[in-house]
């Protein structure tokens, strides 16, 4: 799950390029990949505990992204604020916990399209941790993107799950990585932050696995790694996308990823979205676009 990440990384490195056709390419294939993850997530953490599999998500993550590392000899790993790159590292493995634990027990359309708020979160964190200005339409859009949230969630009616909690603890966590992101971006590379982050996350899940740990069987173990690779090769997906064109482009096509969840829901696990989910994830892509169509303009 990394769907507000990438474009902040590239923005820490080089400059945005103009090849919109390599981008939206990238961030559509992302988007595929990372439904597919979120899918074997659901089916996998069916019989094997949540830390576990995030766990070798983990260490695939953290294998792939400490190779700049050997190849410049520790270079990368350097940084200037090491307690902001634990604190984001915990955020974004919380982030990743909280969204699989939904997925355990939500059907993948509700899961996704609730977590889709968390450029809203970004937004409203934005102003008193980053002094960004936000004008009446962005707040208005905020508002709006939020009640498709509840309106996806239910509440107050006999389909409402506790568990819709999940997604939302999740964007919230998520958000906060990315504020943190924002303010590391001026002195710390995309490299850095990666290693930090995957560092971090997997020395946290190292801690809590012998208090949860399944021995899995080699299809199992087989589905981790591929979640691992999955997850991994959808955020430098969208690290080379967000690279190729301007992020104000790109964001619409992220969400085309509860088109894929809903579509791999129904399939694998005959998870029939109802009218109110797909209502509310409607409601809620329509804020993220009219969010996108701001900052261009505003741009």
């Amino acid at each position: 799950m990394a769907r507000a990440l990438a474009p902040d990384l590239a923005s820490a490195g080089r400059r945005v390029g103009d090849d919109p056709v390599r981008g939206i390419l990238l961030v559509v294939s992302a988007s595929i990949v990372f439904s597919i993850s979120d899918a074997t997530a659901k089916y996998v953490t069916q019989t094997l505990p949540v830390i576990e599999v995030a766990w070798v998500r983990y260490l695939v993550f953290t294998l792939l992204a400490t190779l700049p590392a050997i190849r410049d000899r520790g270079a990368t790993l350097r940084t200037r604020k090491p307690v902001a790159q634990i604190t984001r590292g915990l955020a974004i493995v919380g982030s990743a916990l909280f969204f699989v634990f939904g997925l355990r027990l939500l059907p993948m359309a509700d899961a996704a399209a609730i977590n889709f708020v968390s450029p809203m979160f970004i937004t409203m964190l934005s102003v008193p941790f980053l002094g960004e200005r936000v004008g009446p339409r962005r707040w208005i859009a905020v508002g709006v993107g939020l009640t498709g949230a509840v309106i996806a969630a239910q509440p107050g009616t006999s389909a409402f799950s506790a568990a819709a909690a999940f997604p939302v603890l999740s964007a919230a966590t998520w958000a906060i990585g990315i504020v943190l992101t924002r303010r590391m971006a001026v002195t710390e590379g995309p490299s850095t932050i990666l290693a930090w982050t995957a560092g971090s996350g997997l020395l946290v899940l190292t801690c809590a696995l012998p208090f949860d740990v399944v021995v899995p069987t080699g299809k199992e173990l087989a589905l981790c790694l591929l979640i691992g690779a999955a997850a991994s090769a959808g955020q430098w997906m969208v690290i080379l996308g967000y690279r190729a064109a301007p992020a104000s482009m790109l964001a619409p096509f992220s969400y085309l990823q509860l088109i894929w969840s809903t579509g791999l829901g129904y399939i694998v696990f005959d998870g029939r979205p109802g009218v109110a989910t797909i209502v509310g994830a409607c409601i809620i892509a329509g804020s993220g676009l009219y969010s996108a169509h701001r900052e261009r303009r505003a741009r």
